[in-house]
């Protein structure tokens, strides 16, 4: 339930595409080490189609409730129960992104773009014998931001499992985020807390053609880096339109 009372929510009556999102690693000057193709791809699901795939659910639920014992991205705290958990994560879209294998090329043999639609488009096709623990890239949600008459502004959130960070997943999640909302009808975005510690994601939005439209003075009580205290933070506000 939100300030503004339960948002409705159109969920899309079938998945968007599967697609490709790539980064490249250059040969390293200093080892002559040659350069990686790094990819995943991100795949659209709602509650059902999750539900679906055992294991998926129950491990997307254990990762977010981490997260929020945390306490240092999310607002919320408290145990996250798998209800919970599904119940505000899956209201409406969600995307999951699966560590890549082997990078597809096109039919001329060069390699595929970020944002090309995935040749493999099933999320148990993409995983292989892999475990969710080993595949799971990263996944985030897109819902309205507000109801009714605002509910074209959309918002979104994210999460990395710990096994992934440092990856450059997170990028990879976000660039595919803004190729999503706008095909969901949406014509804007906006993230109501990125806490000014997070320095990175802030970073990683403004690249993305964010603006901050507002700061909000202590918005979080959040731990500290050592876990052994709280402290409050200020947060940025920050959007992007679509159109």
């Amino acid at each position: 339930m939100s300030a503004y009372g339960d948002i409705k929510r159109t969920v899309a009556t079938s998945a968007l595409p599967t697609t490709i999102w790539t980064r490249f690693s250059p040969q390293n000057a200093n080892t002559g080490e040659s350069g990686t193709d790094q990819f995943i791809s991100v795949h659209h699901l709602t509650l059902g189609m999750a539900s679906a795939l055992p294991g998926l659910l129950g491990y997307l639920g254990t990762v977010f409730a981490k997260e929020i014992e945390d306490g240092l991205t999310y607002p919320q705290e408290g145990e996250m129960e798998q209800k919970t958990f599904e119940a505000y994560f899956f209201a409406a879209d969600v995307f999951v992104g699966i560590v890549g294998e082997s990078l597809p090329r096109t039919a001329s043999g060069e390699r595929v773009r970020s944002g090309d639609q995935a040749a493999v488009q099933d999320i148990d096709a993409a995983r292989g014998t892999r475990t969710w623990e080993e595949c799971v890239a990263g996944y985030y949600y897109i819902k309205p931001n507000y109801p009714g008459r605002s509910s074209h502004i959309c918002n979104a959130g994210f999460v990395v499992p710990p096994v992934q960070r440092k990856k450059g997943y997170g990028s990879l999640l976000s660039q595919s985020y803004v190729h999503y909302a706008p095909r969901l009808g949406y014509q804007g975005s906006v993230f109501n807390l990125v806490y000014v510690n997070n320095v990175a994601s802030v970073r990683l939005w403004e690249k993305l053609g964010f603006t901050k439209v507002g700061r909000i003075p202590r918005a979080g009580r959040l731990r500290t880096a050592d876990g052994q205290g709280e402290e409050y933070v200020d947060a940025w506000v920050v959007y992007k339109s679509f159109y």
